[in-house]
């Protein structure tokens, strides 16, 4: 049978189901095209006009699909119900017998796809991908049980996947729970008596990797322009040091640092300040840990409200305290964490490996077919 060339609009149907079931998981849908729990604040929010997103059912946006090069588009497969806003749309794919809803979805996991919707949608003044241009985009398909083949390839390989990452959570949860079990019968001390600070500039301007500090509390490149900029009134952060920025705290809610765990030194803005810890049997990974988790944030947000920008000062900082068991105590919890770091950044790749292999099992569905044409 030979390859058969359909419109998108011809093989899905709107699914405009409202929350009358109390539901509260609040997601979205983001640019690598996964489901995430919304950034929103969603106290008080009436539910019932959000959308309901069962199993199988699809969410799509086709707003800025121009300006983030991207078709919005992800497929559900948990078993329980989540909501979205009410300016995504939800559909479904009706024509089951022509096409494999999850093969639907494989052909979407392409840098090729998104292209093609970025330049559809160059009509729109917003760079959006309107829902009827994208209902009129054409796709080709092979037949139905070559689609399955090699929809059950990618199944298995995303249930691989999934597996590991419920071995992540079980580490987590190792390690938290030896975080509250100590934190409560360890001895507290404040961060002013942990840290100290570090001022050693960037002489001769030698070292040229200038890094910031993101709100998940890790170094990234600097988005700021350096060019002509004075390299050598930088800080530099050295393997076990600590960088620190007490700004917009109160906004963000994240107490921005982060430990630089490389060998090869780095510089940051000289409005960072750079830490180490004083002491050898305190653990800077595990300071880190400490400054990881939310509950950490919340005090630092409420500790800058004192602040007309929002900004945890330094004094404020090192009021912080921070509970200190034995060293023994934090080696077995960091290792965990190091083990838990470690698979997550595994787990990471295997996401990453999982969207490469879409093209090429579309690619290869679709030569089969052609050969299975050729020679019938």
């Amino acid at each position: 049978m030979a390859l058969i060339r359909y419109k998108l609009g011809d093989l899905i149907q709107l699914e405009d189901e409202r929350n009358s079931f109390g539901i509260r998981d609040f997601f979205g849908v983001n640019i690598d095209k996964d489901f995430m729990p919304t950034a929103a604040n969603t106290d008080g929010l009436d539910a019932t006009k959000y959308k309901v997103v069962k199993k199988n059912r699809f969410v799509y946006s086709g707003m800025q699909t121009g300006r983030d090069q991207c078709i919005r588009i992800s497929m559900y497969n948990g078993e329980k119900p989540i909501i979205v806003s009410p300016a995504y749309t939800t559909f479904e794919v009706a024509a089951v017998d022509i096409v494999d809803p999850l093969y639907f979805f494989m052909v979407f996991i392409s840098k090729e796809k998104d292209r093609y919707g970025a330049f559809c949608s160059d009509g729109s003044i917003r760079s959006n991908l309107d829902w009827e241009v994208f209902c009129d985009i054409d796709i080709e398909l092979p037949p139905l049980p070559v689609q399955q083949k090699y929809a059950d390839v990618y199944k298995a390989m995303l249930a691989n996947q999934k597996a590991y990452e419920r071995g992540l959570e079980d580490l987590k949860l190792a390690y938290e729970s030896l975080i509250n079990e100590y934190k409560h019968k360890s001895p507290k001390k404040n961060v002013s008596s942990i840290f100290e600070e570090i001022d050693c500039r960037n002489n001769g301007a030698a070292i040229k990797d200038v890094q910031g500090i993101n709100i998940q509390k890790q170094f990234m490149p600097t988005v700021a322009n350096t060019v002509n900029v004075d390299l050598s009134k930088y800080k530099v952060v050295k393997k076990g040091q600590f960088a620190f920025s007490g700004m917009q705290t109160g906004r963000d809610e994240c107490i921005r640092i982060a430990l630089h765990n490389n060998d090869n030194p780095i510089i940051i803005s000289p409005a960072y300040t750079v830490l180490r810890t004083k002491e050898k049997n305190i653990l800077p990974e595990y300071i880190m840990m400490w400054f990881s988790r939310k509950e950490i944030d919340r005090l630092g947000w409420f500790m800058s409200d004192a602040s007309i920008r929002a900004n945890l000062e330094m004094d404020r900082f090192y009021e912080i305290k921070i509970p200190i068991p034995d060293i023994k105590i934090q080696k077995s919890i960091v290792e965990i964490y190091k083990v838990y770091q470690t698979r997550k950044e595994i787990n990471e790749k295997l996401k990453s490996q999982l969207k490469n292999i879409c093209p090429i099992l579309i690619k290869g569905s679709l030569e089969e077919a052609k050969q299975e044409e050729a020679h019938g």
